[in-house]
């Protein structure tokens, strides 16, 4: 087995905590990870992961060992994009976190044209609601919802998107109408475990700004999981458009307080702050920036 590929492996290891979530990475079996590990601590004479049946560790020589195959490696897709930097063709890999719902509904449909477009360039797609750091987890781009504040990284609005207050109509029947945002503290609602404010939710009103903090019967790190419980009639869910507009142009859910408006967020491609960028991230920041001329969950409402 070459040493390119024992780097690669031991390294994704240590990224990911486990052999089972490097083989999910990397697409081989875990035995197949785990014997490249063992084959590399072989050839070097020392062990340079403690294994036990509860966690993994990394001794002294595998941290100074990965340390310089993360150099390395970075090294290897720099001069993958070196040659697309010359020849002006996208070449290499590209690493990009998306957060799930997002990821999932507008995103996946993309990649297919992308790949037609762009066959060198291979993508490494991860879906977290976390916030991730860019530059410390190594990815390429992150795609982002937020009011965007951090100057040390470059990025480019790609959409925008409207944080709506919805139910159905069955639980609006059951429950009443709120017709004020400080009646929503007695409603059931459905909390998304990262929203920046937490349960504290905001509307601008025709008579100035509101909030009330509510108190959620269920709270969920997915957006998903929340529009599923709303769906299910267990409440009032602040949920982006692009997530509940199908749903809202089918009568599944209708706004509550439609004149009292959520936040509006940024929809970004973000990445490192460089003073060239690489071919592949261009096209791909391009390429998103296209996609999203005239996003979809805009044209239903």
């Amino acid at each position: 087995m070459d040493r390119f590929r024992e780097m690669s492996c031991f390294v994704a290891v240590v990224d990911a905590g486990s052999f089972v979530a490097a083989s999910e990475g990397l697409r081989l079996s875990k035995a197949a990870v785990s014997r490249c590990v063992a084959d590399l601590e072989a050839r070097l004479g020392a062990r340079l992961l403690q294994r036990t049946t509860r966690r993994l560790s990394i001794t002294e020589a595998g941290r100074a060992y990965y340390a310089r195959c993360k150099q390395i490696l970075a090294e290897v897709e720099e001069a993958d994009s070196a040659v697309g930097e010359v020849t002006g063709h996208p070449v290499g890999t590209l690493r990009i976190n998306a957060p799930f719902s997002f990821g999932i509904r507008h995103l996946a449909p993309l990649w297919g044209a992308f790949m037609a477009r762009y066959p060198d360039v291979a993508l490494d797609i991860e879906l977290s609601d976390r916030l991730v750091d860019v530059v410390e987890e190594g990815y390429d781009a992150v795609i982002r919802i937020s009011r965007l504040r951090d100057s040390t990284l470059v990025y480019r609005r790609l959409a925008s998107t409207r944080i709506m207050a919805c139910a159905t109509p069955a639980y609006l029947a059951r429950a009443g109408v709120p017709t004020s945002v400080e009646l929503l503290a007695d409603h059931a609602v459905i909390g998304y475990a990262y929203a920046g404010e937490g349960d504290l939710w905001r509307f601008a009103t025709p008579d100035g700004d509101r909030e009330v903090l509510t108190r959620p019967q269920l709270r969920a790190n997915n957006g998903d999981t929340c529009l599923a419980a709303a769906l299910a009639d267990q409440g009032i869910s602040l949920q982006p458009d692009f997530l509940v507009g199908d749903d809202l142009a089918a009568g599944r859910l209708v706004e509550v307080l439609p004149a009292c408006r959520g936040p509006e967020l940024g929809i970004y491609v973000v990445y490192p702050s460089r003073k060239h960028l690489s071919v592949k991230v261009r096209v791909l920041v391009d390429f998103l920036a296209e996609a999203f001329v005239s996003p979809s969950w805009r044209r239903l409402s």
